[in-house]
């Protein structure tokens, strides 16, 4: 029996019928008739059977011990195939050089005969084969992080970064394969020094210009060129989360006009656009200088035309959807840096964002965010007077007065909706001035001081979620010192966290509102807000703490001038209360 013949054996499972003749028809019967009738043959009949049925390739009559002979001649011989194979062997420190200068030396090779003969491709197609296949098998020391250093030290770094503008686009995919494998932030994780050397290699060679160089080239109409495209993307996302700090200057390499350039493309939606968003999006988080730049070159109104879709239409899939939050996210980023609350004045976010709110569709939700990011601190005084002026309190006082359904199915909470109407409240009335301020003021007197009833409904809904927040950890705290446990700072910041996310801050803006409103000379919305209090049994101390609390923690990130001035100003309006 040869060894084709033991692969292809298959025991009979007794519960099939006999596929004829060279099938062995009189195992099946063994099976079906419990062996009857090899038992009623002699000894001479039941020899012949054996041989016919070993001669035709069955192996259904063999005794157990011969099966297991059998098998193990299987297994010898793949063992002994698997000995002769050359991808078993040992991948370590040595061979990884070997691959390296075997890479190095077919890069040259291929660069020296396309020089030598640029006009005759035969000369040249087949040191590029050799190129690629190398390139394939470089893809095993993406499982070795700790030996990246080899790259570095032996060049193929900087010689895979100079195969980025090679001529032939079918090059170009494997090295944008290798060198997304290579970063992959798992894999970079797994290696501590050898990612810090490799990153710190490609970014020496600018691999993001070389990149955003070698997207510009390709065509997205051809698949496998979209997918290089997907893949270089994936390269830069890996190596932002592995190192924040190199965005700025990925951003300024060309990378931030490139993504603007095809976010506004007019190409069907793809997961390229997707991406792209997302990249976007990383880039702008917590830094002033990409935030500057997207300013810089229009950003902020191309980011507004490509939202102005989801004005009257809701997107029509999940990562259409997603791409809409991605750039909703980018744009309050901008928002972050005053020269852009400007910009955004003047490119008439205000009167999109509104228009949102009113056509109650998907983007409502994240159009009241970018409101709120737009309008808060004393830089969105100017946004705060052009939102009353297009008539904006219309807009924002019913989301106040009721939550609506369908932000739930939105995936945004209650708590969070009432926090960005709030607070774009609040940020109103730190900013207006005059007639504005006065039309603001006048909508907590409509319909019977109806909002400011709403208002103090808020505050005991929300002072409630706190105090039993409060009570939790307060016994937490009594528990850990009676163990012996030191309460430090970070586990005082994690109780007052714990505190923000019961809805500390959104109880916050309501006293806050709440003092502004009371002290605005009006004496009917002063004598409410005091009515409803008693009524409840609250007390204006407790409004007071909470105030002082809230002046305490006021002015992040602004200057020692500026904070003192609002904790008096805010310490003022709660000693008035």
């Amino acid at each position: 029996m040869d060894v084709g013949e033991l692969l292809n054996y298959q025991p009979d499972r007794g519960a099939k019928r006999p596929r004829g003749e060279e099938d062995g028809g009189a195992g099946g019967d063994e099976d079906s008739r419990g062996g009857k009738q090899l038992k009623g043959m002699s000894a001479r009949e039941l020899a012949r059977y054996r041989e016919v049925a070993g001669a035709e390739g069955g192996a259904e009559m063999r005794e157990n011990e011969e099966l297991i002979g059998d098998r193990k001649i299987i297994l010898e011989k793949l063992m002994d195939q698997d000995a002769e194979e050359p991808e078993a062997e040992l991948v370590d420190e040595s061979s990884v050089k070997k691959m390296i200068l075997t890479f190095e030396k077919r890069s040259y090779k291929n660069q020296e005969l396309r020089i030598k003969f640029p006009d005759n491709p035969e000369k040249f197609m087949e040191s590029e084969l050799d190129l690629n296949d190398i390139i394939q098998e470089m893809h095993v020391i993406a499982t070795m992080p700790d030996l990246y250093h080899l790259l570095v030290e032996l060049n193929a770094v900087h010689s895979l970064l100079g195969l980025l503008s090679h001529e032939n686009t079918d090059i170009l995919s494997p090295v944008v394969d290798l060198l997304q494998e290579l970063t992959d932030i798992d894999t970079l994780h797994e290696s501590e020094d050898g990612a810090e050397v490799l990153i710190d290699a490609l970014l020496e060679g600018q691999v993001v210009a070389l990149l955003v160089q070698n997207m510009e080239r390709l065509d997205e109409q051809v698949k496998e060129e979209a997918d290089g495209i997907y893949n270089t993307l994936a390269i830069i996302e890996n190596m932002a989360e592995f190192r924040p700090g190199m965005c700025t200057e990925a951003a300024q390499q060309g990378l931030m006009q490139w993504l603007l350039k095809r976010i506004k493309a007019k190409m069907p939606f793809d997961a390229n656009k997707l991406y792209c968003s997302e990249i976007l999006a990383i880039l702008l988080q917590n830094n002033d200088n990409t935030r500057e730049l997207l300013g810089e070159m229009d950003g902020i109104d191309v980011l507004l035309q490509q939202l102005s879709v989801f004005k009257r239409h809701n997107p029509s899939t999940a990562e259409e959807q997603e791409m809409m939050e991605n750039l909703f996210d980018a744009l309050c980023s901008c928002l972050m840096l005053p020269s852009n609350r400007d910009r955004f004045l003047r490119g008439e976010g205000l009167q999109l964002m509104n228009l949102m709110l009113r056509e109650k569709k998907m983007s409502r939700t994240s159009a009241l965010k970018v409101l709120d990011h737009g309008m808060i601190g004393p830089e969105g005084t100017d946004n705060c007077h052009k939102f009353v002026d297009i008539l904006g309190l219309r807009t924002i006082f019913p989301l106040f007065m009721k939550t609506p359904k369908k932000m739930r199915k939105t995936g945004v909470s209650e708590r969070e909706h009432e926090e960005h109407v709030c607070s774009i409240i609040a940020s109103m009335l730190r900013n207006l001035k005059s007639q504005q301020r006065s039309r603001l003021l006048s909508k907590f007197t409509e319909n019977d001081c109806e909002k400011v009833d709403r208002l103090m409904e808020l505050h005991f809904k929300y002072l409630e979620a706190v105090q039993q927040a409060d009570k939790r950890i307060e016994g937490e705290k009594h528990e850990m010192v009676r163990r012996g446990e030191i309460l430090d700072d970070s586990m005082e910041d994690e109780f007052y966290l714990r505190r923000l996310d019961a809805g500390l801050f959104v109880l916050q803006l309501i006293c806050y509102i709440m003092v502004e409103i009371s002290n605005s000379g009006i004496p009917q919305l002063q004598q409410r807000v005091h009515q409803i209090l008693n009524l409840r049994g609250g007390s204006v101390k407790v409004v007071r703490h909470i105030m002082r609390e809230y002046a305490e923690s006021i002015g992040d990130g602004k200057s020692d001038e500026f904070k003192e001035a609002e904790r008096k100003r805010i310490m003022d309006l709660a000693d008035n209360f």
